[in-house]
């Protein structure tokens, strides 16, 4: 078979087009070069190549440009081009592409599109006889639930501009849709033609395509020869998708059947519930294992021990087979009634139970298990991570303590150890095997969970922390990733007036981008297991990270890793020399100074003499907003684009905080969703503009570090009334508590705002219900930021079974959303007859 491309592309001296094919085979990834193009006038650039290919095979392929032997730029990884081998009597495929750069609409060919809301099945060609053959491809990412695409055109076989007399497409790769034409039928050598959408379950043409006529002027065509036009994209004027969500941490889930904590049962529940009010996001906190001393200490989500792992809170117990000691599952049960009824998570008894309970069942039916295919599916699947994991938990355990620094002969993972930890008939194999099983058991419930989420239409969200905990199990295992001696935090705010120090180690990126970022990689991929969207926690930390020196504890110490920092010239230079005390050292070069964070705020700055204080000013400013802007831009850009195209997941940001410009510029480049709140501004107001959101936002009125709805409003009764009469328009003052009606209009503003999400906690949904709602607004509080040793605790106060049969409030759910248009669904009653 001989293939031949040609693309359109302006090149500059000494550049060269390549087409660039994905080899699974290669452990690093990489891709291999297909064939080198040639241009006579840099613009114009073809190859061909002899390849082989059966009927029925497809070729995956991208271009890239090279420049003195180095690949300098890519398409889009993401969804690249492809080629069916269709024709029986082809004997050369001839191809006319165009260059493709991440869309403006990237958002639409996510999986959380395309797998949750479209459904979107792809389908293979079918195979054909024909002796010439011209195949159109266009990408139709607009389309929704139920549409495909068809094509009409003025010769008889494509309809003759009948609609009902159209020819059908296949949709044969991410939002595009192919069809093959025999040439030889056609009654003209000119293709006039447009797109439409048909409604395929009813077969009713909806729109017709925008703009003038698509024509293409057929060259001569040989017996044999396939030509392949890639067109652009199709035009139709379909609504942006929006959609409405909830944001619940698992472990704040409540059913009849849980044990004392949410579970992936109460998951796949509240599922139900997000479905049943036409909701169509639920967003969960980090879900990964915590478990350090097995204390309450343990609670902090995002304080993970391992990226990969699952937490063995989280494990539906009722999933499992029963235990065989009746006395035992007595005992078990009624101690599962009693923390179930507790109103907040009792997080010591919880774990320690279900451990308990896990380790009856492994002993019960773990050989079993552990000898079935699914388990050796997984296990090769899951074994780079989960055999250093599960030997870091047995010597935690075994030694009492996570502090691998103390564990004899075992201060790291040594590879050497893997073969015997992955050969069943070991006794090293026995010691870790049910670290194995408990790990097999939760990725199985949750893939679970993610596949029914999918079948009902919903995207299920995912956090991704910023940081690791620096005794866990990825410190221990690739060390070469981390910086000890530095710990993560964040400057100070309206939250935490001292900063705060997360604790977790820093990262060492010029080790990870050795390596293309391939940790990360892993983490995103693994991720994309359990969800279709996910939210960046502090994506700021990708730009530069708020580095403290380790073991300090004040969050005023830190400074931002990596910077520009000023020199002693620069500072003599603002006349600012003689006032050192207003600048820290840089942590790794004493040569170099950071202007010290808020120092603004404190009593010896304020006695200063105005001059003085002006011109720190300026220079604090310049060098927080101003001065590092291309270079965090730049240590943004290595990072992120290799993350991002990890994975079809939609990728939602957390960018509050200290925002530098740059931050816009990257998200913007990338096609990232920035969150939005409106009491935090990102604009110099007190209230945020719903109406200025940008439509690639998520919008909330809280997030799990924020008080709820309802606390915020009695916090600061002068801001409150400021916000009822400037934001909500309302005179009089405003009413305290927050009654349930006036919630409704808050939310209901925030649901018709042009933000693609608008996801708000269960605690702001039930705030509109005044008989449903907890009666203590603070005992809705999820964390405090401010308080390092807050206990993440909270649970619903509702089942979820009493939730789903809860009908007044659910109607007014679905009433808001129905006014906001944010179902992103087909409303077929416009066809009923």
């Amino acid at each position: 078979m001989k293939l031949t491309f040609n693309i359109e592309y302006f090149t500059q001296d000494g550049q060269q087009l390549v087409v660039c094919v994905s080899n699974p085979n290669k452990k690093d990834g990489k891709t291999d070069i297909l064939c080198y193009m040639k241009s006579t006038d840099g613009k114009y650039w073809t190859c061909s190549v002899d390849y082989k290919a059966a009927v029925g095979s497809a070729l995956n392929y991208s271009y890239g440009v090279l420049h003195n032997g180095q690949m300098v730029r890519r398409e889009w990884q993401v969804v690249t081009h492809r080629l069916e081998f269709c024709a029986r009597k082809a004997d050369q495929y001839v191809v006319y592409d165009h260059w493709i750069d991440l869309p403006e609409d990237a958002h639409l060919y996510t999986s959380a599109v395309t797998d949750c809301l479209v459904g979107a099945v792809l389908e293979t060609p079918k195979p054909h006889s024909y002796r010439q053959t011209v195949r159109l491809k266009v990408r139709a990412p607009q389309l929704r639930k139920g549409e495909s695409l068809t094509i009409v055109g003025s010769d008889p076989l494509l309809g003759n501009w009948q609609p009902l007399q159209s020819l059908p497409m296949t949709r044969h790769h991410i939002n595009e849709w192919i069809v093959d034409i025999d040439v030889e039928k056609l009654s003209s050598r000119r293709l006039e033609f447009k797109f439409q959408t048909e409604y395929a379950p009813r077969n009713i043409t909806l729109l017709w395509e925008q703009g003038e006529n698509r024509i293409i002027d057929l060259p001569e065509v040989s017996n044999g020869e396939v030509l392949v036009y890639e067109l652009p994209q199709a035009r139709f004027d379909i609504p942006d998708v929006r959609c409405a969500g909830t944001l619940v941490p698992v472990f704040s889930l409540r059913s009849k059947t849980s044990f004392g904590v949410g579970d992936f049962g109460d998951l796949r529940k509240m599922i139900d519930w997000v479905s049943l009010t036409r909701q169509r996001v639920l967003q969960v906190l980090p879900i990964n294992d915590t478990t350090q001393t097995h204390k309450w200490t343990d609670c902090y989500p995002y304080s993970c021990i391992s990226i990969f792992a699952l937490h063995p809170l989280y494990a539906d117990l009722t999933q499992l087979p029963e235990v065989a000691d009746k006395k035992v599952k007595k005992e078990l049960e009624t101690l599962r009634k009693e923390l179930n009824g507790l109103p907040q998570i009792d997080y010591e008894r919880v774990i320690a139970a279900k451990l308990r309970y896990l380790r009856i069942i492994f002993e019960q039916e773990g050989q079993a298990v552990l000898a079935s295919k699914a388990f050796k599916d997984f296990f090769a699947a899951s074994s780079k991570w989960l055999v250093p994991y599960a030997q870091y938990c047995y010597l935690r355990d075994a030694n009492g303590s996570a502090d691998f620094s103390q564990w004899k002969g075992h201060a790291s993972w040594n590879e050497k150890d893997r073969k015997r930890l992955s050969t069943p008939t070991t006794k090293a194999f026995q010691e870790v095997a049910f670290y194995y099983y408990v790990q097999f058991v939760l990725c199985t419930q949750m893939k679970a969970v993610h596949q029914h989420a999918r079948t009902k239409g919903i995207i299920l969200k995912g956090d991704i922390p910023i940081g690791v905990n620096r005794c866990g199990c990825d410190v221990w295992s690739e060390p070469r990733y981390f910086n000890l001696n530095g710990q993560t935090g964040a400057p100070p705010d309206e939250f935490a007036t001292d900063g705060q120090n997360w604790g977790f180690p820093t990262y060492n990126w010029d080790e990870m981008l050795a390596d293309g970022c391939e940790w990360w990689v892993r983490r995103f991929q693994n991720m994309s297991n359990y969800f279709d969207a996910y939210r960046i926690d502090h994506v700021l930390g990708f730009f530069r990270i708020w580095e403290i020196p380790w073991p300090e504890r004040s969050g005023l110490l830190g400074q931002f890793s990596p910077a520009l920092a000023l020199t002693q010239e620069e500072i003599e230079s603002a006349g600012l020399w003689e006032h050192k005390e207003l600048f820290l050292a840089d942590h790794k070069d004493d040569s170099k100074w950071h202007p010290r964070i808020a120092i603004q705020l404190t009593d010896g700055f304020k006695q200063l003499p105005e001059s003085v204080q002006q011109a720190f000013n300026r220079l604090y400013d310049d060098y927080f907003y101003h001065r590092n802007n291309q270079y965090w831009y730049e240590e943004a850009m290595k990072k992120l684009p290799k993350l991002i195209n990890a994975t079809r997941m939609l990728v939602c940001a957390e960018d509050l905080g200290m925002v530098p410009e740059c931050v816009g510029w990257v998200m913007n480049e990338l096609k990232m969703l920035s969150l939005e709140i409106q009491s935090m501004p990102k604009e110099y107001r007190r209230f945020g503009r719903l109406s200025h959101n940008p439509y690639r936002s998520v919008c909330t009125i809280s997030s799990h570090d924020m008080p709820t709805l309802r606390q915020w409003w009695d916090e600061d009764e002068e801001r409150t009334q400021d916000y009822y009469q400037t934001i909500l328009r309302r005179s009089g003052e405003a009413p305290h508590p927050l009654p349930g009606w006036l919630a409704r209009d808050i939310i209901s503003r925030h649901l018709t705002c042009l933000s693609m999400l608008c996801i708000l906690s269960i605690q702001d949904w039930l705030a509109m219900d005044e008989q449903l709602r907890l009666p203590d607004a603070n005992a809705e509080r999820i964390n405090i930021p401010a308080n390092p040793h807050h206990y993440w605790r909270y649970r619903m106060h509702i089942n979820i079974e009493d939730l789903m049969k809860a009908d007044a409030f659910n109607a007014q759910i679905i009433e808001l959303i129905q006014g906001s248009r944010r179902l992103f669904q087909f409303n077929e009653k416009r066809f009923s007859d």
